[in-house]
């Protein structure tokens, strides 16, 4: 059990990292190296010797090991991210960056992804070096620059220049699972992530003649491009139920106290109320155009337009994403992988995940843990490639009128105060004891 010091430090370590501006620009452009400073120092006052690791100068990564009571036991990593989007001050109705306590929230840009999680990580273990408990199994922590970008700054250079740090972890936590999603009708359902979809940005070219506005003009780069766009966003794609989806639909099915026919999925959602948002944007692959860039004057046309998509994954759908984008972009469009990462699943049938489950049911025995795949991504896919089984597991106690997904790079983000500590006291008794 955490003490009362913990409770105190989760709240106060939350609004100092959020005073931490870390935000990520991408294309390169953050800095994260006093909020990895920050994380460092918080584990060394625990005794914790932690490196701080750079691919650049202040894309700063922290990673650290915690043994366990069984030393022999595979290894579990529980990583988070330093960095976060941008927020643009004039429109919060406080300082994105204050870290700001009031009426019982605390607010800031990162309060939800995820130095909210961060905290509860430095809590934890400063927690049981004061107690001299230890978790079951080894613990290794790592705090990433980079995720709301490439990731190369971040886990992905850890993984591929420092892999030997995470050599007997097998499994992993970190973002988006554990929250509480408020289902109706009093339900407190707890979504854990058990997947995740693959990332497929894309960039689309087109190329034609140049020419004055005025003329006729028969191979126009624009033109040619915006159809393909149209195509694009006007494609509805086939359902496609992986096993982590389907898991979700069946233990939702019988939450609501209706069939689970996968037969009629959309019949389904229908009955699972706002429940029907952990599922309904993980039933397919999708593509969504984002950034068009063309021309430079309204009476000439221009010789090249481009066009920006993004599109997300499923487990196994790889090769019919690109042979999708390959007849709807047709022979005058060009497209690539502008960034690319692996669809992930994991075993909701493991042991970590019914401790993931006891932990949320321990304090809040009227909680419903349920797997979910998650519609975007996280570090979990660079660390998959060490062969690392990830969930998505950041506790967190969310009011009603609070979405957790509405709130994440949103406006005004903010969590309750009792929802950090909640949040605090399920993940330590998961760590301690998966």
């Amino acid at each position: 059990m955490v003490d009362a010091q913990a409770l105190e430090e989760v709240v106060r370590f939350t609004s100092e990292l959020i005073r931490i501006d870390t935000t990520n620009h991408g294309g390169g452009d953050g800095n994260e190296r006093e909020a990895a400073e920050y994380a460092a120092g918080k584990l060394a006052e625990a005794g914790v010797e932690a490196r701080i690791l750079e691919k650049a100068p202040n894309r700063s990564n922290v990673v650290a090991r915690i043994e366990g009571a069984e030393p022999e036991a595979p290894a579990l990593l529980v990583h988070g991210h330093l960095d976060v989007v941008p927020a643009e001050a004039a429109d919060w109705s406080v300082d994105p960056f204050s870290g700001e306590i009031r009426d019982g929230m605390l607010w800031g840009r990162g309060a939800i992804d995820m130095k909210s999680m961060d905290a509860m990580v430095l809590a934890c273990v400063r927690s049981w070096a004061r107690s001299g408990v230890k978790p079951r199994r080894p613990v290794v922590v790592a705090f990433t620059a980079d995720e709301e970008a490439s990731a190369e700054y971040g886990a992905g250079f850890l993984a591929d220049a420092h892999a030997d740090l995470f050599a007997d972890c097998t499994e992993g936590v970190s973002e988006s699972g554990g929250f509480t999603f408020h289902g109706g009708n009093g339900l407190r359902l707890y979504p854990i992530a058990a997947g995740e979809r693959g990332t497929a940005w894309l960039r689309l070219s087109a190329r034609g003649t140049a020419g004055h506005g005025s003329k006729a003009n028969p191979d126009n780069a624009v033109s040619k491009l915006a159809a393909a766009i149209a195509r694009i966003g006007a494609y509805e794609w086939p359902l496609r139920l992986t096993p982590t989806v389907t898991a979700a639909l069946t233990e939702l099915a019988g939450v609501y106290g209706v069939e689970a026919d996968l037969d009629d999925v959309d019949g389904l959602l229908a009955k699972l109320g706002p429940a029907a948002q952990l599922v309904e944007s993980t039933l397919r692959n999708s593509a969504n155009p984002t950034v068009l860039q063309a021309g430079y004057k309204v009476n000439v046309i221009p010789e090249h337009a481009y066009a920006e998509v993004d599109g997300r994954v499923l487990p196994g759908g790889e090769a019919e994403f690109a042979a999708t984008m390959d007849e709807l972009c047709g022979p005058d469009v060009r497209w690539e992988y502008q960034h690319r990462t692996r669809p992930l699943a994991a075993p909701v049938d493991s042991p970590t995940f019914a401790a993931m489950r006891a932990a949320v049911r321990k304090f809040d025995p009227e909680g419903l843990p349920v797997p979910f795949c998650m519609s975007g991504g996280t570090d979990a896919k660079q660390f998959a490639a060490l062969g690392i089984t990830g969930y998505g597991f950041s506790p967190l106690g969310q009011t009603a009128e609070l979405g957790y997904g509405r709130l994440a790079h949103g406006v005004d983000e903010r969590v309750p105060v009792a929802g950090l500590e909640f949040g605090l006291r399920v993940l330590d008794d998961f760590l301690r004891n998966a």
